[in-house]
């Protein structure tokens, strides 16, 4: 396995990922309150929906860099 398949892996991962966090946002601040009472593994909702927001955003740049990257060619050799 190449750096650029491993990278390209992880870029998929976080893609995933991200369109699967952003998705349990909710618009209303309910956050993962709304999601079967899962919020009670959080000492409150507005710390469930803190770490959320926190997750979404690391995600987001994880994968805007590998992103411009990959899309800039650095890990591809000269030929």
């Amino acid at each position: 396995m190449t750096p650029v398949q491993f990278i390209q892996i992880i870029w998929t991962i976080s893609a995933a990922l991200l369109v699967i966090l952003v998705l349990l946002h909710s618009p209303k601040g309910d956050g993962l309150g709304g999601i079967g009472g899962q919020a009670q593994l959080f000492t409150s909702a507005k710390s469930a929906e803190k770490l959320l927001n926190q997750i979404t955003w690391g995600l987001s740049t994880i994968f805007i860099t590998l992103t411009i990257i990959l899309s800039a060619g650095w890990l591809n050799p000269p030929q």
